[in-house]
């Protein structure tokens, strides 16, 4: 099999009949909703998207499926503001849809999940803060014995991998602080994804999507328990060599269909990686700069200063990785001569100059608006209990006591791509 077929199986394996993906699947949706009833409140963006939410109305109408209040609802702003999470809340408890159909990218996913939690839980305790963390939502549930709405997740861009996993992020746009609702509960009930729906993208998300979906599995295969190896492995190994082969073609041809193709595969994939493990370093630290990059290129800018940090206990890891970047012409160094610090410099300095390439910023001081505030608010977050999976999950685990001895370097390092300011521990 070849990457592509490869990458589709995996995901059959993970998903089965839950998830329909490919070229041209977009109409599938008015079946899928009409199976829940006949009145679907739909949430997209209906400037940008209108051809794609037109087409989704029409599959609607097709099956006798009802827009709830008779509108399309307004999406959810970049980062998934939590003041767009209380707006689709109320939208849920005044039009009592039967299913929820979310279009649109990881922030309107995203929000979806939390306010159709709110809606449900709402008389159980009505604000999102109690809600992060790892499964308090099926707690609140099982205490209450609620059940949320079915909810049909239609992405519209190859990054976060939102439609398949568990996670939602909220940001506070006035900390400039994000924070994550982890719960099996909150999955999406049925997925749709019609890679060719990605064209509609601009590139620059393109892009950033691309970085997204490259951290989760990095990060999730950096951090690998030895149960999982071999699973992680081969989901990581073929995203990987997706993401790094065809996102300089979409960049050269955003109508590259196979191209498009390969990116919606990957960063799906990415999603399957982090239903399996754990993202750490980087996902942590992008949560601290939502003011000024989005989450795909902060990780972007951060995964190979956490590589070298976690170097000396990943070689196994930064072999495979390393490869792909090879192969790809990003790295001429021997990676047989290379061990420990060195192997894990010359696999970031690879993955610095594929960014370079797809002309995505590669320090923190590139991010307009960027200034010493941003490390102190990501040196603080990296300290709080609520985030604190994030350190757990990191190959060389921290806790709050070692944030400033450790992290705070690894901070230094991405301002001004200095790898040698990086402190291991090993």
């Amino acid at each position: 099999m070849d990457l592509k077929e490869r990458a589709a199986k995996l995901l059959h394996d993970f998903k089965g009949d839950d998830y329909v993906f490919g070229l041209g699947v977009l109409d599938q949706v008015g079946a899928l909703a009409a199976a829940y009833g006949d009145n679907a409140l739909t949430i997209g963006n209906t400037t940008y998207l209108k051809p794609v939410t037109n087409r989704i109305v029409a599959s609607l109408e097709k099956h006798g499926v009802k827009l709830a209040g008779g509108r399309i609802v307004p999406n959810a702003g970049p980062n998934c503001p939590r003041e767009d999470v209380y707006r689709i809340e109320s939208y849920i408890l005044h039009y009592k849809p039967d299913c929820i159909i979310a279009i649109g990218g990881g922030s309107t996913l995203d929000a979806a999940k939390a306010a159709n939690l709110l809606a449900t839980l709402g008389e159980y305790n009505p604000e999102i803060d109690p809600y992060f963390g790892t499964g308090l939502v099926s707690a609140a549930l099982q205490k209450t014995g609620k059940k949320l709405l079915p909810l049909i997740a239609v992405q519209t861009a190859a990054s976060s991998g939102a439609h398949l996993t568990k996670y939602s992020n909220v940001t506070d746009p006035v900390a400039g602080q994000k924070k994550l609702i982890v719960d099996e509960a909150i999955i999406p009930t049925k997925a749709v994804f019609d890679y060719t729906v990605t064209e509609s993208m601009p590139l620059k998300l393109t892009v950033d999507g691309a970085l997204d979906g490259l951290a989760h599995c990095l990060e999730v295969f950096y951090g690998v328990k030895p149960d999982q190896y071999n699973l992680v492995k081969e989901i990581a190994e073929v995203a990987i060599e997706l993401i790094v082969k065809y996102t300089g073609r979409v960049v050269h041809n955003p109508h590259d269909h196979e191209a498009r193709e390969a990116l919606g595969l990957a960063t799906d994939l990415g999603g399957y990686a982090i239903m399996v493990g754990g993202t750490n370093g980087a996902h942590l630290t992008s949560f601290s700069l939502v003011d000024i990059a989005s989450h795909g290129r902060a990780c972007g800018i951060m995964n190979p200063y956490y590589t070298v940090f976690f170097a000396p206990v990943i070689e196994k890891q930064l072999r495979l990785v390393g490869g792909i970047f090879q192969r790809a012409g990003f790295i001429n160094q021997d990676l047989n001569q290379l061990h420990g610090r060195e192997l894990g410099i010359a696999v970031a300095e690879g993955m610095v100059a594929f960014s370079k390439s797809i002309n995505s910023p590669t320090t923190l001081e590139e991010l307009p608006g960027f200034t010493n505030e941003h490390i102190k608010r990501a040196l603080a977050a990296a300290k709080d209990p609520q985030l604190d999976m994030k350190l757990k999950n990191m190959p060389v685990p921290l806790n709050a006591a070692l944030v400033d001895e450790y992290l705070a370097p690894i901070l230094a390092a991405a301002q001004n791509g200095d790898f040698s300011l990086i402190k291991n521990m090993n």
